[in-house]
């Protein structure tokens, strides 16, 4: 990450920094002592801890409503550990050699190492979320979960059709990435205990913005900067990863195109394509397209929430929201 990015996420995030060095100290415990290889990969980790936009979210929406109770850290703890665990997975099935600017745990030791460290890490959560004691907070988490799982078998099952559809689309990134989102910002009212309609509330807030986000996310991988998002651009386009950008440019184009684009991608494997690819995509808009979407969905989750009071810790909100989508203009 950018020292630009640093400094505006240090400033969006300054009235929960106590809530953060509390989650990073009870994260460092955690994975103390239960072997020497466990807490060198541990370390690996730890080195590469990202930016925290999953437990910065749960936090500030739940000062921002009042929900803030005495296991709402703990909570955050569990959603993390389920995260990188699927990152360790996800990593292994994408053959990846980078993330967050250092080596891959499959890279600097193994698959086998990469999975089960991610099996060690589902446990742990769950282990976490048995202390926490609260039935709805499982069943949310493990609702989650359950969406994550699906929403890889989809992607890999969706890799190199280059007809699936914005919806298909739309679908797949809200199960694999949106889910986390969903129950991070849930996970305020399920512990204040507010009832049905104010949990579908702040749930709803944080699909949106998990969406928001993967779109985002994906569009990097056409206009990202290596040295600020940690990996190399064009991983999507040459591993068969179909993305907002593409699908819309693809469907807005005429048959003729369309077809000898569709050619080219499943000819040519090497990293010689990325250009022509990234023309073809800007020619018909698709970046501004995928852009323009996040904003939009983003906003919407905003209305899912407006009617918590107005407080420093919304303004906060507001501005992670807007960090979100801002990654790739």
């Amino acid at each position: 990450m950018g020292n630009l990015d640093n400094q505006q996420l240090l400033e969006h995030t300054k009235l929960i920094q106590s809530d953060l060095d509390e989650f990073n100290k009870k994260l460092y415990d955690h994975l103390q002592g239960d072997s020497p290889l466990i807490a060198s990969v541990a370390q690996h980790l730890l080195r590469s801890k990202g930016k925290r936009i999953r437990p910065a979210f749960l936090f500030l929406s739940s000062h921002a409503a009042d929900n803030f109770t005495p296991h709402t850290v703990d909570s955050s703890l569990a959603l993390e550990f389920i995260h990188t665990a699927t990152l360790l997975h996800d990593d292994v099935v994408d053959e990846s050699k980078m993330r967050r600017g250092q080596e891959t745990v499959n890279a600097q030791w193994t698959n086998l190492i990469s999975v089960l460290m991610g099996d060690y890490l589902f446990a742990k959560a769950f282990r976490i979320m048995v202390g926490v004691e609260s039935v709805d907070l499982m069943k949310s988490i493990s609702r989650a979960t359950e969406r994550v799982s699906i929403g890889e078998l989809r992607q890999i099952e969706e890799t190199g059709n280059y007809e699936l559809s914005e919806d298909e689309y739309m679908t797949i990134i809200a199960d694999k990435t949106a889910s986390l989102f969903d129950v991070a910002c849930e996970i305020g009212p399920i512990l204040g205990n507010r009832g049905k309609r104010e949990c579908h509330r702040f749930a709803q807030f944080g699909e949106n913005i998990g969406i928001a986000f993967q779109i985002v996310d994906d569009l990097l991988d056409f206009v990202g900067d290596a040295k600020v998002t940690g990996k190399e651009p064009g991983n999507d386009v040459l591993t068969g990863k179909i993305t907002l950008p593409l699908i819309y440019s693809l469907r807005k184009t005429g048959k003729a195109s369309k077809k000898e684009i569709i050619s080219y991608l499943r000819q040519n494997s090497s990293r010689e394509k990325l250009d022509k690819v990234y023309q073809f995509i800007q020619e018909n808009g698709g970046i501004e397209y995928a852009y323009n979407k996040a904003n939009r969905i983003s906003e919407e989750g905003l209305e899912a929430i407006s009617h918590i009071p107005d407080s420093d810790y919304l303004k906060c909100l507001v501005n992670m929201v807007q960090f979100t989508t801002a990654r790739a203009s």
